[in-house]
């Protein structure tokens, strides 16, 4: 399995005009909080009066999955995850008709957002050449978080060391946070 600042630094390839990254940190956020509303929709009996859903599992799965690579930034990971894993929760239990709208204004608007942003830097979304790349996404966001805050100058050093060292003028900084 590739290391995080593999993952990390093979996505920021893909993102390295400040437009392009901040249009993420809406669309990202909101393509993930649409799939986990028809995920919701998929319901197990978990037994002693217990249900699960779909989406339950796969946040799990993905923590589990962001645990392996990083316990530090799964934490982080699962101060975004469970909240929004709730929210998508209560929206699955209103109307068929509310929850597909949620989701389709979400999902829609998300893409919508990445793609302004992809276009700003001229550059396919990283989905294209790796379908994975949709699981680094967010941890993706949350190191540009955590370097912007000076922290975990290790893993930015290690995500910059892997980049290419070449810097296209208003395409972004070049760096990795």
């Amino acid at each position: 399995m590739p290391s995080l600042a593999d993952m990390i630094a093979s996505y920021t390839a893909y993102h390295r005009d400040w437009r392009n990254r901040a249009t993420h940190f809406i669309g990202v956020p909101a393509i993930a909080f649409a799939i986990l509303i028809p995920m919701t929709w998929l319901r197990a009996d978990l037994g002693g009066g217990r249900e699960g859903s779909l989406a339950m599992a796969f946040v799990i799965v993905v923590l589990g999955f962001y645990v392996a690579i990083d316990r530090p930034m799964a934490l982080l990971a699962t101060i975004v995850f469970v909240p929004m894993l709730a929210v998508a929760e209560r929206i699955g239990t209103l109307p068929l008709s509310t929850g597909l709208t949620v989701f389709g204004i979400c999902f829609v608007g998300g893409w919508a957002f990445q793609l302004i942003g992809h276009a700003l830097e001229g550059r396919r979304p990283a989905l294209v050449d790796n379908v994975m790349q949709i699981f680094v996404a967010p941890l993706f966001l949350i190191a540009e978080v955590v370097f912007a805050l000076g922290l975990r100058h290790d893993l930015r050093d290690e995500v910059a060391a892997r980049l290419p060292h070449h810097r296209d003028p208003g395409k972004g900084d070049g760096a990795a946070g």
